[in-house]
């Protein structure tokens, strides 16, 4: 599936916001609005959109704390410390990645106190050998 320049333009106008109208994104894009929805159609069809979704506020954003986590483990011991990961309610996010880590986690904690107890607790998990933690200061831009 190729993505052409106009594609990628209405994307991102959508991820910014899913309910703008078609004639809307038409005159930002300054094409047709059947351009719009005939692209629209098309990239649904061929699975690169696959929802409208409504996001929520996040009201615990003030309160809270995250932070993104690379985690390094022993040889053969990811699925048990995956399914250790799974079991906090702090993890959000985690990913197996190239380079120096094994996996990234991303965690949210209502304080710093507790983040700190969640990464002694995932250091301490059997087959963790090291972890690398940075805290997010501030969302610049969050298409998610």
């Amino acid at each position: 599936m190729d993505l052409d320049e106009l594609d990628r333009r209405l994307l991102a106008l959508l991820q910014a916001d899913a309910r703008t109208p078609a004639a809307e994104l038409a005159r930002r894009l300054d094409v047709a609005r059947t351009t719009v929805l005939a692209r629209l159609a098309r990239l649904e069809k061929q699975g690169v959109i696959v929802g409208y979704t409504v996001r929520l506020a996040r009201d615990d954003d003030a309160r809270g704390v995250e932070a993104y986590v690379g985690i390094s483990v022993q040889p053969r011991a990811g699925a048990g410390v995956t399914a250790r990961l799974a079991t906090l309610p702090e993890l959000r996010q985690l990913s197996s990645v190239s380079g120096e880590f094994d996996y990234l986690a991303l965690l949210r904690a209502e304080s710093t106190t507790r983040l700190d107890a969640v990464l002694d607790e995932i250091g301490s998990f059997e087959g963790v050998l090291k972890t690398m933690t940075s805290v997010v200061l501030a969302r610049r831009i969050d298409r998610t």
